[in-house]
């Protein structure tokens, strides 16, 4: 069943690449418990089919570095990409899309959570395996807000300006 406004976000984790190493965060991949990227926090989330491809790479993350300001602004507190890809090609698409330190880059790379979301694309007949559907939702404290889930191959309704509309 797919995600809807209204509902909690289900338990999970997602892996970012980490650069510099912190308290409690080593070089390398690192796991993030979603309750824990959300708890108490007003957080844009975005999910796009893959690191690397077209749309995503020329439209999609662009448009939220484009508007990160605009975004926190408006009391978005994190904005996360999520993709069924490793954390260590998510960490190489932030470098390559300047969004270190912008944007959190967060691999699902066996797309457990997207599919706990419901929100998995069938590309093996293209050669891709499952994907994640390209999709954009606000989470206020671990609840949805708004969602905006895109039609197969289409970039119309999941992007940054779209969610600075919804944001008011």
């Amino acid at each position: 069943m797919t995600i809807k406004v209204g509902d909690t976000l289900p338990a999970g984790k997602l892996a970012e690449f980490i650069e510099v190493e912190t308290a409690g965060c080593t070089i390398g991949p690192n796991e993030f418990p979603i309750d824990a990227l959300t708890k108490g926090k007003k957080v844009v989330v975005f999910g796009l089919p893959g690191a690397f491809t077209p749309t995503c790479s020329a439209k999609h993350v662009p448009s939220y570095v484009a508007n990160l300001d605009k975004l926190k602004a408006k009391g978005v507190d994190d904005v996360i990409c999520m993709s069924v890809n490793d954390a260590f090609v998510m960490g190489a698409w932030a470098r390559d899309q300047h969004s270190v330190g912008k944007i959190r880059m967060m691999g699902d790379g066996s797309a457990t959570y997207t599919k706990a979301l419901g929100l998995e694309l069938d590309l093996t007949a293209r050669n891709m395996g499952v994907r994640c559907q390209r999709f954009s939702m606000l989470v206020d404290d671990g609840v949805v807000k708004t969602l905006n889930i895109e039609a197969p191959g289409k970039f119309e309704v999941s992007d940054a300006e779209t969610m600075l509309k919804q944001l008011g």
